[in-house]
């Protein structure tokens, strides 16, 4: 008796669950990832192959730090200096919500390196994952 009452009682709170039809967000990707994610990864995957795996020289005084999984909603990538990982950002490339528009700032994007920051990103963004310069 006792485990049918638990049993109607959970019915109910699924019932009246089911019925809150005005959902906060905008439904996820069939993939479960929105749209910020989904062109974050893609623009972190590159940035790491080019600028670190590949061993890139104008990127040797950097390090990569990946917060594409944060809680916020807003999949982001920082570099800092390479020897100090909890230091300042030098640069952040974040998108936010459900958008596939990237975001790029910090103090980085006014020195030389900068427009080719830019230019990488935004061929990134767009789905070309090459290194734009020899490493």
């Amino acid at each position: 008796m006792k485990s049918l009452r638990i049993l109607a009682a959970t019915a109910a709170v699924i019932g009246l669950a089911a019925c809150n039809s005005d959902p906060k967000t905008p439904p996820p990707s069939p993939s479960g990832k929105s749209a910020s994610l989904r062109s974050m990864e893609q623009v972190a995957i590159a940035a790491h192959k080019c600028w670190f795996a590949s061993k890139d020289p104008a990127f040797k005084k950097y390090q990569m730090a990946n917060e594409l999984n944060n809680f916020g909603g807003t999949p982001r990538f920082l570099l800092v200096p390479a020897k100090q990982y909890g230091a300042r950002p030098l640069l952040v490339v974040q998108a936010q919500g459900n958008s596939s528009q990237v975001q790029v700032f910090g103090p980085l994007m006014s020195e030389a390196l900068g427009a080719r920051i830019g230019s990488d990103i935004n061929r990134w963004r767009s789905g070309d994952a090459s290194c734009g310069a020899a490493a």
